[in-house]
């Protein structure tokens, strides 16, 4: 039976999503099929398209015009001006994705760039972003947030919270179940058999015995040895600011990293164009390119599908793991 193909959420349309959704076609054609779902008329003039009924009939038509699921909307799109109008459409077309996926008509999730105060405003979306949202699609899931190109893949145990906050955000349970996530998304959706897991200390040098800080001392190390005895094949803590060289990225399969810019910055110092977002711990695939909306250059064919590209070749690859 033929792989389903990745279903590919339109974002926001007045921001670079639509415009890449065609260059992303353009390099894949046939070799790997997809569905834009959304409405055609925020794809750029002249777009080679071909509206189908079902997922199911993109294999035949990707390699001479992209296959497109109309979604309508109520307003036009105008590169770099956002309409709160089209905000609600913006959230329905996520939660349709989610539906095809779901039910087995898509492979994989892919979804283009979103913008948060965007949907807040014109749609009161109460999630701090597609992750949360994806989540509660999906029954409350327990889920985590992980970077990934070649070279590396990233977890941050915490996210989206002012430094100051870190400390008390991350504890035991929040790095156990990010090993376990990951461990999971890992032996599940990459095929790896025995993941080598790596974890980020908090502080700087690992708070170097208890002389930069006490968390290594307090917890950390008791829980690193917790899990190892419960089979998980994890190492650390480790100093963040000698993981992440080319000889220590060969002995782990991913990073945990105690906060965002612990794991975002080496990502994006080694793949700033062609990271990808991955979400563990849905029960399906979901990817996401490493970029936003980018109102200052939609429209401009300045933005580069590169990311989106990746996304979907990633969204493929883990959907036939799945499978």
């Amino acid at each position: 039976m033929a792989q389903p193909p990745v279903i590919l959420t339109c974002g926001e349309p007045s921001g670079i999503g639509p415009e890449l959704a065609v260059k992303a076609w353009e390099a894949l054609g046939a070799r790997l099929p997809f569905v834009w779902l959304g409405d055609p008329a925020h794809l750029p003039r002249g777009s080679k398209i071909r509206e189908i009924g079902h997922p199911s009939e993109a294999v035949s038509h990707a390699g001479s015009a992209m296959p497109v699921l109309v979604h309508e909307f109520p307003k036009a799109a105008i590169p770099g001006e956002p309409d709160l109008d089209n905000a609600r459409a913006v959230v329905d077309v996520i939660a349709r994705g989610v539906d095809l996926v779901m039910r087995g008509e898509g492979s994989a999730l892919c979804t283009a760039p979103i913008n948060k105060k965007v949907l807040k405003d014109g749609a009161s979306f109460a999630f701090p972003g597609h992750t949360e949202y994806l989540a509660h699609l999906a029954g409350g899931a327990d889920v985590v947030m992980m970077l990934a190109c070649d070279e590396l893949r990233v977890v941050p145990a915490t996210i989206h919270i002012a430094l100051s906050e870190v400390p008390t955000a991350f504890n035991a349970e929040v790095l156990r179940k990010a090993v376990r996530i990951t461990h999971n998304g890992l032996s599940r959706d990459f095929g790896l058999e025995n993941p080598q897991i790596a974890i980020a200390g908090l502080n700087p040098h690992a708070g170097e015995g208890g002389a930069m800080g006490s968390e290594e001392q307090d917890w950390m190390i008791r829980e690193i040895a917790n899990l190892r005895a419960e089979g998980y094949a994890v190492s650390g803590p480790l100093p963040a600011d000698t993981m992440f060289h080319k000889a220590a990225r060969a002995q782990y399969d991913a990073a945990i990293c105690a906060y965002h810019d612990q794991a975002l910055i080496p990502i994006k110092t080694l793949a700033f164009d062609s990271g990808v977002n991955v979400t563990l711990g849905l029960p399906f695939v979901r990817t996401s390119p490493d970029h936003g909306t980018a109102f200052n250059i939609a429209g401009t064919g300045q933005a580069s599908p590169a990311s989106l590209i990746a996304a979907l070749e990633m969204a493929d690859t883990m959907g036939r793991a799945r499978r």
